[in-house]
């Protein structure tokens, strides 16, 4: 059964996590609240991001927007995707297949959730604010364009 997350907002989701694992290696969130108007993921950390972080991050992400990426799911069998990804996230009657989302060249992941065909459909996006608590940093994110202004 799929998550019912707005697709927009779930692939922009998809994009901030590859972002976060490609500039400070901290690993995927292992929290999200996924909404139509605004959402948060948390993330293992050590202390809040710098305003020239948030503008970089918001940057990167925008910039996978614009290039127009084709998102594709496709299957693996369990034994193999566990080779390449962490797991432990999804739900027990997964089964033997494993959906993996792919987002270009630029993520790709275990997922159950909706998403776009490309993410020239997601529109801009926007870090409202962070903050930092006991070890875990709190990123909230909303989008902008037709559905979400």
């Amino acid at each position: 059964m799929r998550k019912s997350y707005d697709p927009r907002m779930h692939s922009a989701e998809h994009i901030l996590n590859q972002t976060m694992v490609r500039l400070f290696n901290c690993g995927r969130s292992f929290s999200a609240h996924i909404e139509k108007k605004k959402s948060k993921c948390d993330y293992h950390f050590s202390r809040n991001l710098t305003s020239e972080e948030i503008s970089i991050i918001e940057k990167k992400v925008n910039e996978v927007i614009l290039a127009d990426m084709k998102v594709s799911e496709g299957f693996l069998a369990r034994e193999e995707a566990q080779q390449y990804f962490n797991l432990r996230r999804l739900p027990e009657d997964a089964g033997n297949e494993i959906r993996i989302i792919k987002i270009g060249d630029y993520d790709s992941c275990p997922c159950s959730g909706v998403h776009v065909k490309s993410t020239k459909e997601i529109g801009g996006f926007n870090i409202i604010s962070s903050d930092f608590n006991e070890g875990v940093l709190r990123v909230r994110f909303k989008l902008t364009g037709k559905d979400n202004d």
